[in-house]
């Protein structure tokens, strides 16, 4: 269970620290068109990063909850994990397709677009640092 639990930090460290990369720089690139590019060509890097540590994540967490009952911090953490899974599928699917058309266009992007992004980011932000935090306090 150690090697899982070791895992399971692994995961959240790499996700979270994507997570907060590319949310840091879209937050940023908001009303500068130079640093809207930097974002849109960093996020080909990031993406790939939520995605594997999500999946470590998702792996270990199915491993932890073996033997457990679905209540408390389980049912808590597995709803956030639901709702970082969903976040990233809208982010993925729906705003990278619209960020790749944007590539080299000099302006800033659209308000519906970082209206989409804000509230992604928003509920990025509170879906990982709570399953941080649920697992954390679940260790000690």
């Amino acid at each position: 269970m150690d090697v899982i639990l070791f895992l399971h930090f692994v995961g959240i460290i790499v996700g979270l620290g994507a997570v907060t990369v590319i949310d840091t720089m879209g937050f940023f690139s908001r009303k500068n068109i130079e640093k809207t590019q930097q974002t849109i060509f960093a996020h080909h890097i990031t993406k790939p990063l939520i995605w594997i540590g999500t999946i470590i994540v998702l792996i270990t967490w199915i491993f932890i909850l073996k033997g457990n009952s679905l209540e408390g911090i389980y049912l808590w953490k597995s709803l956030l994990l639901i709702t970082m899974i969903l976040n990233g599928c809208f982010l993925s699917f729906i705003v990278s397709p619209a960020l790749d058309k944007r590539i080299g266009v000099l302006k800033l992007l659209p308000k519906e677009l970082q209206i989409k992004i804000a509230i992604s980011l928003v509920i990025s932000f509170i879906s990982w640092w709570g399953f941080v935090w649920f697992s954390v306090s679940q260790i000690g």
